[in-house]
């Protein structure tokens, strides 16, 4: 499979494709569905584009909780086919289609009674094993074990003695959503997809009651293209809705959106060798390992306010911290908190008042011809999302075409990253880097990282990790800029690299030296440099205001006081 590259030049090029002949598929909105359902449509052999009026993953498939699994409480629904179809899809990513970007992460679960407890929720926990192992492709992960209270601290020191009786641990999986979603759209440009961020659909093309594609304004370099097509599909998830309402059709169902929030924490706060599952009164909370971090969530609040900067207020911490603290030997301070960031789910609306209740099983549905819309479900389940809509929007096409085959199309990067993972040694020597910087890289880039290492060959000063923000070296700023279709600094202080949430200043300190990396790729001048950096400056600000307001209008009203660098207008 040959690298696509999403530079500048690639996004003028893409544009210009897709308005100068019709397309099979037109995606609209380049979260984890839509990347995923262009990768569907190009890879059964249509012609394919893509279109996002952001960035790439920039609403609800950057501010999850980083995990791939196949949602243990969905059992204590008796949603038995969710969980099974999570977990398949859970083993697929593990073993063939991301090894790169997807890895185990074991959790461990208190339990706070004895006998029933562990007989209740054990046979939940062998069911969610049994399950994986029965999809055919749950047997890389350790099954799940039983702990006396002894060994349950001895494996997580931080939990209070009085907090629990004994343990179970199991397994689920990880990984950094954003970076999933960019190395889904590379993987649909490869195979022939066209696709471009910062462009957004204004309106839809008709012919009499059919869409026949759709007017796409470039938020970038100005103007507005014709771009039709066959078929166009909705994937805007929480935006669903609000992208119907430009055919004046709400479509057959309605999306509602439910907050969640997230802390970022330092490793040091909390002293374990594993994640924790903790139940609250309404759902469950994680506490995820995070390389040198800690995520800690989430909330499940209803939200009908901004969808585009969902605001994390003083009350959703205080929250989270509460319900943590209830189970920590030393509680967490507002002090120990690093970043917080906040996204929202898009669940099918329902009869239920509760967010919590409500279904994350996904929907597809033909409103008008022309038009497919696909809403609901749950990360983790994104290809089976995809390939329902493909299927939907093949009906339309009136032409034979061939079945989906993602199943076995592993994702750029993917192929051949084991090896090098084996050699990481070799490599480490070779490139003077030390053994856990080239780690870090493979797990970010897989078998690409080679690009990467080129732009230090190029250039042996970005290889030096960027200053305030050692994790990251500078040449990954450069590469998210001229590989990844970063078009501003938020593109990769927030999604490229997770700086924002990992760093006490949220980025601020690197600000700077990150956008004079970025300017000589976007062609940047001294003042553009400057009000990306203010820009971005302002939205730290921003967010540190809103998460000293008491609830979501005031939080929501904080959040807004920065404008976007690029109006969507």
């Amino acid at each position: 499979m040959r690298t696509a590259t999403l530079g500048p030049a690639e996004r003028g090029e893409a544009l210009a494709r897709m308005a100068e002949r019709e397309l099979d598929i037109l995606v609209v909105g380049a979260g984890v569905v839509g990347a995923g359902t262009a990768l569907d449509a190009a890879t059964r052999g249509l012609t394919t584009g893509l279109v996002e009026a952001r960035d790439w993953a920039a609403g609800t498939s950057s501010r999850s909780s980083k995990l791939i699994h196949g949602g243990l409480r969905y059992l204590e629904m008796l949603d038995f086919a969710l969980v099974r179809e999570a977990l398949k899809e859970r083993g697929l990513l593990l073993e063939r289609l991301a090894p790169h970007l997807v890895k185990p992460v074991p959790f461990l679960y208190p339990l706070q009674h004895r006998g029933w407890e562990r007989l209740y929720a054990g046979s939940g926990v062998a069911l969610y094993d049994a399950m994986s192992v029965s999809s055919g492709h749950g047997r890389g992960l350790p099954v799940h074990r039983h702990l006396t209270r002894k060994h349950a601290l001895r494996v997580a020191p931080c939990l209070r003695k009085d907090a629990l009786v004994g343990a179970l641990q199991y397994y689920d999986a990880q990984m950094d959503d954003a970076r999933y979603v960019t190395t889904l759209v590379r993987t649909a440009a490869a195979y022939g997809a066209a696709c471009a961020n910062r462009a957004r659909v204004v309106g839809f093309l008709r012919e009499g009651e059919r869409v026949v594609g759709a007017r796409v304004r470039d938020l970038e370099q100005g103007g507005e293209y014709e771009v039709r097509a066959r078929q166009v599909v909705n994937a805007t998830g929480v935006w669903t809705d609000d992208t119907q309402q430009l055919i004046a059709e709400r479509g057959q169902f309605h999306v509602r959106a439910s907050k969640g929030i997230h802390l970022v924490v330092p490793k040091d706060r909390i002293h374990s060798t594993t994640g924790l599952i903790l139940r609250t009164e309404k759902s469950v909370l994680f506490v995820i390992p995070w390389g040198r971090h800690w995520i800690i969530g989430t909330t499940d609040t209803d939200w009908d306010l901004d969808k585009a900067h969902p605001a994390a207020s003083s009350a959703d911490i205080d929250y989270l911290l509460e319900h943590v603290n209830s189970v920590l030997a030393v509680p967490l301070t507002r002090d120990d908190v690093q970043g917080v960031y906040a996204g929202l789910r898009p669940l099918l609306a329902g009869e239920s008042d509760a967010t919590s209740k409500l279904s994350r099983e996904h929907t597809v549905a033909h409103p008008v011809p022309g038009l497919v819309v696909v809403a609901g479900g749950k990360y983790t389940t994104y290809r089976v999302m995809a390939k329902d809509a493909v299927d939907e929007a093949v009906h339309g096409l009136a032409q034979k075409v061939a079945d989906c085959v993602t199943e076995d199309v592993p994702l750029a990067g993917a192929e051949g990253y084991r090896a090098l993972w084996n050699g990481r040694a070799q490599l480490a020597r070779r490139t003077g880097l030390h053994v856990a910087r080239v780690e870090h890289l493979l797990n970010r880039y897989g078998s690409l990282v080679g690009e990467v290492l080129d732009l230090v060959t190029a250039d042996p000063s970005l290889g030096r990790p960027l200053g305030g923000a050692e994790d990251y070296l500078r040449a990954e700023v450069v590469y998210a800029a001229s590989h990844e279709g970063a078009r501003h600094l938020d593109d990769v202080l927030t999604r490229r690299t997770r700086i924002s949430i990992e760093t006490f200043d949220r980025g601020t300190r690197c600000a700077r030296e990150a956008a004079g990396l970025m300017a000589p790729v976007l062609g940047w001048d001294a003042e553009q440099v400057e009000k990306e950096v203010a820009h971005y400056e302002k939205r730290v600000e921003a967010e540190r205001e809103s998460q000293l307001q008491p609830d979501d209008r005031t939080a929501d009203a904080a959040r807004l006081g920065a404008p976007e660098i690029q109006p969507l207008a």
